[in-house]
């Protein structure tokens, strides 16, 4: 059964890239078929493995946020982060990976800003001269350092599933807080070189519109969202802060992200900041239930104790100094044919404490280094991320030759800084 349920994960996997079909749906599928016929799970329970908690933070949280995207408040922010870069051409680059990281960090996620911001960049690469893999790459790193942001959506979904991996609410706040850190400090570190060492070869010129101011409902909108994130920051922090207090600890203990965010959406409704059939239909279906549908199957592996067997022969197979790394080089893998948040963390998040418990080294840095070697590949045109680029580019621009520079270009630029990144975080965290 433990090969029957790695053989059902491959293969939803697969089926799901090869047909273009959500792999949730696979997912599903496959955990009734193994769980009720393989395992003799009731289907009751099969049912209840579905995670409510991830979807319920990741509905209400993308709720909120779709305010801002349906007001045109994100797009009207981009626009104004790229007018203001006119006067400093040489460092677009940095200006489209702010714009990509802030844009995400206010809730859009990494889906929404690659698909909005990529053709905006893509264009600007044309029009300007600037590299096509560096646009790509700053496009596509902002997006996830910005989605990675403790209130944003990736952020959340890390959270939850350390959560479910037994990891207390605190501490999975401080390990989220570490991977933004990490994964906006690699792409910041990945375009400082390449403007240290081309910056003269740069021609670039930036002629944009001037844009319009924010409106009244625009200005609401980002009120509202700088409020919510300030309570959800504000309050895990004053707790490590000042640890005794026992008023904050309380209030601290009952403040969630996602009562909260609901609490915003309907502050939101009643001033009318956004049509309410167009903000939930905004919300991230598809990734609901990709997480949702692999969270499923990836609870029957538990029940068939996959989870258990694989931490056990990492932690006694591969030379102690080398499982950071092996984890970070995993991840990369997986990401190249799939979604970091739909398929690596959920398989391998779950295998951490386990590993961590044998082998003595931190959670933390084993958790970090999933998701670096994971978003590290996420540009691969394979993937969610890189596939989206290519489908978003404008028709000016050449698609096989976009292709090659992210497959043969971007995509060993980003694994190269992840491995080094990898060795430096061995050292940094203990």
């Amino acid at each position: 059964m433990t090969l029957a349920v790695v053989i059902g994960i491959l293969l939803a996997i697969f089926l799901g890239y090869i047909t273009r079909i959500n792999i949730g749906f696979y997912a599903i599928a496959f955990a009734y078929l193994l769980g009720a016929f393989g395992l003799g799970l009731d289907t009751a329970e099969i049912i209840g493995f579905w995670p409510i908690s991830i979807f319920f933070v990741i509905l209400t949280v993308t709720l909120f946020y779709g305010f801002a995207m349906v007001n045109g408040t994100l797009e009207k922010l981009a626009s104004h982060m790229l007018y203001a870069a006119r006067r400093i051409p040489w460092a677009l680059p940095l200006i489209i990976f702010f714009a990509a990281t802030l844009i995400a960090a206010l809730g859009a996620g990494f889906y929404t800003v690659v698909a909005f911001m990529a053709p905006m960049a893509l264009l600007l690469s044309y029009k300007t001269g600037l590299s096509l893999v560096i646009s790509a790459m700053a496009v596509n790193y902002g997006a996830l350092a910005g989605a990675n942001f403790m209130t944003s959506q990736s952020g959340v979904i890390f959270r939850g599933l350390m959560s479910n991996a037994g990891v207390g609410s605190s501490e999975a706040f401080g390990i989220s807080t570490v991977i933004f850190l990490a994964t906006i400090t690699i792409p910041i570190v990945v375009i400082g070189v390449y403007l240290i060492f081309f910056r003269k070869k740069l021609n670039i010129q930036i002629e944009p519109e001037k844009p319009e101011t924010f409106d009244r409902k625009q200005k609401q909108t980002l009120t509202l969202i700088l409020a919510l994130m300030t309570i959800l920051l504000a309050l895990p922090i004053l707790h490590i802060a000042f640890p005794g207090s026992e008023t904050i600890e309380f209030v601290n203990s009952k403040v969630d992200i996602s009562f909260m965010a609901m609490i915003f959406v309907i502050i939101s409704l009643l001033l009318k900041l956004g049509d309410e059939k167009k903000v939930i239909a905004s919300v991230p279906w598809n990734t609901l239930i990709m997480i949702s549908g692999v969270g499923m199957l990836i609870q029957v592996a538990i029940e068939a104790g996959v989870i258990d067997q694989l931490a056990e022969w990492v932690s006694t197979n591969i030379p102690l100094v080398f499982i950071p790394v092996i984890m970070l080089l995993i991840g990369m893998v997986m990401s190249l044919f799939s979604s970091t948040l739909g398929v690596v963390t959920p398989a391998l998040f779950p295998i951490v404490p386990g590993i961590a418990a044998a082998t003595g080294f931190s959670p933390t840095l084993l958790f970090v280094s999933i998701v670096v070697g994971a978003q590290a590949s996420a540009i691969s045109p394979f993937s969610s991320g890189g596939s989206l680029i290519l489908g978003s580019a404008p028709k000016t621009i050449d698609q096989t030759e976009l292709f090659s520079s992210i497959l043969f270009k971007a995509v060993p630029i980003g694994v190269g800084a992840a491995l080094l990144a990898g060795l430096v975080m061995q050292v940094i965290i203990a």
